[in-house]
């Protein structure tokens, strides 16, 4: 019944205004990736942070177990298929091989979800 009252959720808040971002030591991300997390649901592996790449840095040819997408809140996003200014949101699909990086003038800022648990596998050579 949904009259019921029922015990309020407890939200997860961050204020990433005054939260450091925190340099990426997992295998998981980039070490020129520095995120802020934001939400992890332990039972479906969804995953949520905000990160930013330095300018320049590109994280190089990957493919990840999930799909993701980022939302690109400051600078521009760099990928294997084009760039995207802030206000730009990119979904990449699961499986997919694919770059993405920061333009070489300055810093991107984003929102990054995985639609499941993150891990990544990093190409060992280079694709043309």
């Amino acid at each position: 019944d949904w009259t019921t009252p029922r015990p309020p959720v407890e939200l997860t808040v961050v204020d990433t205004t005054s939260t450091p971002y925190v340099r990426a030591g997992s295998p998981v991300l980039s070490p020129g990736m520095e995120p802020i997390p934001l939400a992890v649901d332990a039972q479906t592996g969804v995953e949520v942070f905000q990160a930013k790449y330095a300018a320049g840095f590109t994280n190089p040819w990957h493919t990840h177990p999930c799909a993701h997408g980022i939302y690109v809140l400051d600078g521009t996003l760099t990928t294997h298929q084009g760039t995207y200014p802030a206000g730009s949101f990119v979904w990449f699909p699961e499986g997919g091989t694919m770059f993405h990086g920061a333009g070489p003038d300055a810093d991107c800022t984003f929102l990054f979800v995985a639609n499941k648990r993150l891990d990544i596998h990093f190409l060992e050579h280079a694709l043309s």
